[in-house]
C-alpha cells in the first residue's frame, strides 16, 4: 500500500529548536540571520513541493502558524497519520512541549473531509505521564504484513508501540539503534525505510546481535530485499527516505540530495533499476541541518483520497 497524497506544511517559523536538541544528535546550527535561514528553509520547501507535484504526487499544503511559534511544524508526520487499516487519523503524543502544540483542528477537519476517515486522539493522554511515539517517525510501516517497526527511545516508549499495534491489527517489531556516540537513535524513520519489495536500513547502528538477526530474518519471511546503509550514509539521512507513487502507479523513492549523493551506483541500481522506483531528491540542506529531520520528515502520507 503506497500513498498518492501527501501534507506539507510551509515552514514560515523555521528555526532550531532547542528543546529537541537533547535528544536529536542529528540537528546543528547555521551560521545566517534568523530571516535568512528561513527564507532559506521556505526556498527548499517550495522546490521540494514544485519536485513531487512535477511527478505527479498530489501535495496539500498548509502554512505554519505564527502563533504559537512551532519551529518544527515542517515535520507533520510526527504528530498525525492516517491508517487505510482502520480508517483513523491518529494523533501522536510529543516528546517535548512546542512540538506537541504542532497539532492542528484545521488539519485534521480537512484530512477528516477529504478521506472520511474519525479522529483518534486516544494515544494522547500519554503525554501527562512523559510518553512518546511520534508518529511516523517512530512507526515505521510494513502495510503488506502490518508490521510496525519501532526503535525504541525517549520518544518511541515500547508500550505505546504495542498500544497502537494493538489499535490498528500490526504486529510491534521493538529494537534498539545507536548512533556514533552511543546515544540512542530519536526515530525509527532515521535508520529504516520500509518500501513494498525492499527495506533500506542501517543495520550497523542495531548493535545487539538477536535484534539484528531478528529484523533480518522477518526481511526475509516478508521477501523484502535488504539495501544496507553504513553509518556514514545514515548520518547523512539515507536512512530517512518514502516510497510513493504519483496517479499512474508509477513508483517513487524520496530523499534528500544529501541522502542521494551518498548513495553507492549498487545501491541506486537497486532501487531504480531492480525495483524500478525513480529517485526524487530535493535540495533540503538548511532544513535537514537546523532540523534534524530529512526528507521523509516533512511529508505526511495521506491514505483514503
Amino acid at each position: 500500500m503506497i500513498a498518492n497524497t501527501v501534507v506539507m506544511i510551509r515552514p514560515n517559523h523555521f528555526g532550531f529548536n532547542e528543546q529537541t536538541a537533547a535528544s536529536n544528535a542529528f540537528q546543528r546550527k547555521l551560521d545566517g540571520t534568523t530571516a535568512q535561514l528561513r527564507a532559506n528553509a521556505i526556498e527548499e520547501f517550495e522546490a521540494y513541493v514544485s519536485m513531487l507535484r512535477n511527478a505527479g504526487i498530489d501535495v496539500i499544503v498548509f502554512d505554519d502558524k505564527a502563533d504559537p511559534v512551532t519551529p518544527d511544524a515542517v515535520f507533520p508526520n510526527n504528530w498525525f497519520s492516517t491508517c487505510p487499516h482502520t480508517h483513523r487519523i491518529f494523533t501522536y503524543p510529543m516528546k517535548n512541549d512546542n512540538r506537541r502544540m504542532e497539532r492542528r483542528h484545521d488539519v485534521i477537519a480537512s484530512l477528516a473531509d477529504a478521506t472520511g476517515y474519525v479522529l483518534d486522539e486516544s494515544l494522547l493522554a500519554n503525554e501527562a505521564k512523559d510518553l512518546a511515539l511520534e508518529g511516523t517517525g517512530s512507526l515505521v510501516l510494513d502495510h503488506i504484513h502490518r508490521k510496525a517497526y519501532g526503535a525504541i527511545s525517549p520518544r518511541t516508549d515500547l508500550n505505546l508501540l504495542r498500544e497502537w499495534a494493538d489499535k490498528t491489527g500490526f504486529e510491534p517489531i521493538a529494537f534498539h539503534a545507536y548512533g556514533p556516540a552511543g546515544e540512542l537513535i530519536y526515530h525509527t524513520n532515521v535508520l529504516m525505510t520500509m518500501a513494498d519489495s525492499y527495506v533500506v536500513i542501517c543495520l550497523e547502528a542495531v548493535k545487539d546481535d538477536n535484534e539484528r538477526r531478528m529484523l533480518i530474518d522477518l526481511f526475509n519471511q516478508t521477501n523484502k530485499d535488504v539495501i544496507e546503509i553504513s553509518e556514514v550514509q545514515m548520518n547523512a539521512f539515507a536512512g530517512n527516505m518514502l516510497q510513493l507513487q504519483n496517479q499512474h502507479g508509477q513508483k517513487y523513492l524520496i530523499m534528500s540530495s544529501s541522502a542521494q549523493e551518498s548513495l553507492t551506483a549498487e545501491q541506486i541500481h537497486k532501487i531504480e533499476i531492480k525495483h524500478e522506483n525513480k529517485i526524487l531528491a530535493p535540495d533540503i540542506t538548511t532544513i535537514e541541518t537546523i532540523g534534524g529531520g530529512s526528507a521523509r520528515c516533512m511529508i505526511a502520507e495521506v491514505f483514503g483520497v
